[in-house]
């Protein structure tokens, strides 16, 4: 705090070294005042600066303690501090104001796109009841497929923009993973008859304490992206097990082209489609960065491991039940 005073005060400090050099050399200078003892001058004058400077250095800091500890009091300001004070407050409210309107911009423009992708459930579910319809069945596999790419843009538009209020939107409850994941792989029926991938699931007959909605999504992403990337006639394993914590693991491998190294710890940030994602343009490097925030949101932890040409495996592991508890007040 001293040193931060005298910097502040550094042209006081230079002022009065300035009219000492300029005493002296008047001393000096004048043979009338040269019976006058310099040094008595000198002492006299250092000590009342010094005086000077203890006295505003308490005045200041009690102002600025008074700032930290309690709302300004204007009455404890210099009439040029009033002055800073009401153009830094002028600012402050046409920025604050401002953020408020782009505050509310943003909320409109959320809830333009909510009321969209809502709008657009309805002709996507007619699709659906009609493509079912569509013979021959081989027509109606390709049609499903894409049905499913464009329900998975959707799902991840909604899903985006309900994110920043997951915690108003989320419910805790009992989860079967069995039943979340069986869904996800009937969703994904048709993309899978199409390049021939089997599904495997193993060990899921566990129940966990989640948001079934949006864990569901989570394994949409990661299994959607084991299909993407899994090559074709291959093998997709879902199933769980324990590490030494007790905590439970849900594993989705798959056997495709794998991850690069230098991708790897990038995977999950927005909008990043990685060396492999850049050959398509089906990637939009979004559904793995949704899947990691909506996962740290609900007390999940997202991992994953690969290898080129090997495949890869994610891996969600779910918080104890004590956490749960201490976490959400269960």
């Amino acid at each position: 705090m001293i040193g931060l005073f005298l910097k502040e005060r550094r042209s006081w400090i230079l002022f009065f070294l300035f009219m000492q050099i300029w005493l002296n050399g008047l001393f000096f200078i004048d043979s009338g005042i040269s019976n006058i003892s310099i040094i008595y001058v000198n002492i006299m004058n250092l000590l009342f600066f010094l005086l000077f400077l203890i006295w505003r250095y308490g005045r200041e800091t009690k102002q600025l303690k008074a700032i930290y500890e309690q709302p300004i009091n204007k009455e404890l300001l210099s009439p040029f501090q009033r002055k800073y004070m009401e153009h830094l407050q002028q600012q402050y409210e046409e920025i604050d104001y401002r953020l408020h309107q782009i505050k509310m911009e943003m909320l409109e423009q959320q809830d333009q796109m909510l009321a969209w992708v809502h709008e657009m459930k309805s002709p996507m579910t007619a699709m659906k009841l009609i493509v079912e319809q569509v013979e021959p069945y081989a027509l109606r596999e390709k049609i499903e497929k894409e049905w499913v790419r464009i329900f998975l843009l959707l799902d991840q538009k909604i899903h985006e923009t309900r994110l920043s209020t997951i915690e108003k939107d989320n419910r805790l409850e009992k989860v079967c993973l069995e039943t979340v994941v069986h869904q996800q792989i009937k969703d994904f029926r048709s993309w899978c008859i199409e390049k021939g991938i089997g599904v495997e699931t193993k060990n899921l007959q566990k129940t966990v304490t989640t948001d079934a909605k949006w864990l569901g999504f989570i394994i949409r992403q990661i299994f959607s992206n084991a299909v993407k990337y899994s090559h074709e006639n291959s093998e997709i394993h879902i199933f769980t097990t324990r590490n030494q914590e007790g905590h439970l693991l849900l594993h989705i491998q798959d056997f495709g082209v794998g991850i690069r190294a230098e991708d790897l710890p990038r995977i999950f940030q927005r909008s990043y489609t990685g060396t492999i994602g850049r050959e398509t343009i089906a990637a939009t490097g979004m559904g793995l960065y949704l899947a990691k925030e909506a996962a740290e949101k609900l007390g999940l932890t997202l991992k994953v491991d690969s290898q080129v040409g090997a495949g890869t495996t994610f891996t969600i592991q779910f918080p104890l039940e004590n956490q749960y508890i201490q976490s959400y007040g269960m």
